[in-house]
């Protein structure tokens, strides 16, 4: 917790926070690529391209607040936080709903309600979904 204190305090992008009054509900961890070094070490989800995306790698929502439309929203406010930040493109990379695997990353289809589209290469079988900052498509 110190070091996610000292990241914020000294203004490195972590993520966003859903409030509901004053209380957190929702959580979105988005910061540029590099930022998160297992994903840049990642063979499962390597870079598709030299763009240097802001990635979305994980999605809370309390329960007490889920099938509202808070993931969907956290994806938006996220696209708009990264695009504050100067980031050309924001990339996720979801789950299906039905899937094993982690699933805090959000599903394909809350994505794509966000206006994300699939940028998955042939043959790789993690699903990426991009939002192109730089195209102004919103």
């Amino acid at each position: 917790m110190a070091a996610l204190e000292e990241l914020v305090r000294t203004g490195t992008p972590v993520g966003i926070l859903a409030y509901s009054g004053t209380t957190a509900v929702g959580w979105c961890s988005v910061a540029p690529r590099d930022s998160y070094a297992a994903l840049e070490r990642s063979r499962v989800l390597p870079r598709i391209d030299d763009t240097p995306v802001w990635s979305v790698v994980c999605l809370f929502v309390d329960r007490h607040f889920r099938r509202q439309g808070l993931t969907c929203r956290l994806l938006k406010a996220a696209v708009d936080y990264a695009r504050g930040q100067g980031a050309p493109a924001v990339e996720g990379y979801p789950v299906a709903p039905d899937s094993a695997s982690y699933t805090y990353m959000g599903t394909p289809e809350t994505y794509r309600r966000a206006g994300f589209v699939e940028v998955t290469p042939a043959g790789q079988k993690r699903l990426v979904m991009r939002y192109d900052l730089s195209a102004g498509i919103r």
